[in-house]
C-alpha cells in the first residue's frame, strides 16, 4: 500500500497496518526489555506494564521516540508530536488475558481528542495467540457506554456490540516489527491467548502538541518532535541510562 492508501484506510476504516517498520535488532532489544520488566516486576501481570513504569526508563522512551514510528503519525497529527502514554500488553502463552471490546477515547483525559495509537508488534501477533480485532468504520460511531466486564481481562470495562457488527470483525495480524495505527473511537479488543506463543505488543499514544492532557493529576510526558505550544503541557527531559538500574 502507498502512504496515501494507508491514510485513506485510516480515515475510512479507523485503522491501518504497516507490516515492516522496525528492524529485527530493535525488536530483539524490545523483547529483552519486556523480559527485564517481567523480572523486575514479578508481582505485575505482563499485560499491565503501564506508563508509570516508563517515565524513568531510557530505553522505553527512546523506543517510542524512534523516527520510524513518528514518521507514521506525522501525516495524521502534524509535525509537532508529544507522547500521551505507552503500555506493553504482553499476553503470556497459555494464560494471556482477553481485552473486551472498547473505545480508547472513553478512558483518556485529552482536550481535544486528537490522538493516534501506534501498536508495535514485539512478537508476531496472530489469530492463534490473540491478536487485536477491530470493527472497521466503528470510529465513526458515537461514544458507547462502557460497563464492567466479567471475569479476568486486561481492561475493567467494555462495550457490547451486535452480532451483525461482530460479524464484520477483522483480525489484525501483524508480524514482529510491524505497526498498526488506530483511531481513539475505533471499537477493538482481542481474545485470550491459549497458544504456547507469547503475544507482546507496545501501545504508544501520540498526540499533537495542541492537545492538552487534563485531569487532577498532571501526567509527566515527553516532547518527541517539533515544538511545544506554550501553556498546553509540560514536558520532562528524557531519562538517562543508569548502569545497574536501567535496562540500557
Amino acid at each position: 500500500m502507498t502512504l496515501e492508501e494507508h491514510l485513506r484506510q485510516y480515515e475510512e476504516e479507523g485503522y491501518t497496518v504497516f507490516p515492516d517498520v522496525l528492524d529485527a535488532d530493535t525488536i530483539r532489544r524490545a523483547s529483552d526489555h519486556v523480559e527485564w520488566l517481567i523480572r523486575k516486576h514479578p508481582d505485575t501481570r505482563p499485560e499491565h506494564f503501564h506508563s508509570h513504569m516508563m517515565y524513568d526508563d531510557p530505553f522505553w522512551v527512546r523506543l517510542v521516540a524512534d523516527d520510524r514510528l513518528l514518521n507514521l503519525v506525522v501525516p495524521i497529527l502534524g509535525p509537532n508530536i508529544a507522547l500521551f502514554a505507552s503500555h506493553y500488553i504482553c499476553k503470556p502463552g497459555g494464560d494471556g488475558l482477553p481485552v473486551a471490546w472498547h473505545q480508547d477515547g472513553s478512558y483518556w483525559p485529552l482536550e481535544p481528542m486528537e490522538v493516534v495509537t501506534a501498536w508495535l508488534a514485539v512478537d508476531d501477533s496472530t489469530v492463534e495467540n490473540g491478536c487485536m480485532r477491530v470493527i472497521p468504520g466503528s470510529h465513526q460511531w458515537p461514544m458507547m457506554e462502557h460497563r464492567p466486564v466479567e471475569g479476568r481481562a486486561v481492561l475493567p470495562e467494555g462495550v457490547t456490540v451486535t452480532l451483525e457488527d461482530e460479524a464484520r470483525t477483522v483480525d489484525v495480524e501483524i508480524p514482529a516489527g510491524g505497526v498498526s495505527l488506530h483511531h481513539p473511537m475505533l471499537v477493538h479488543g482481542s481474545h485470550p491467548n491459549p497458544s504456547p506463543k507469547r503475544r507482546c505488543g507496545l501501545t504508544i499514544r501520540y498526540i499533537p502538541t495542541t492537545t492538552r492532557i487534563t485531569g487532577e493529576k498532571k501526567r509527566k510526558t515527553f516532547l518527541l518532535r517539533g515544538e511545544a505550544v506554550p501553556g498546553i503541557n509540560e514536558y520532562a527531559p528524557f531519562p538517562e541510562s543508569r548502569p545497574g538500574e536501567t535496562f540500557m
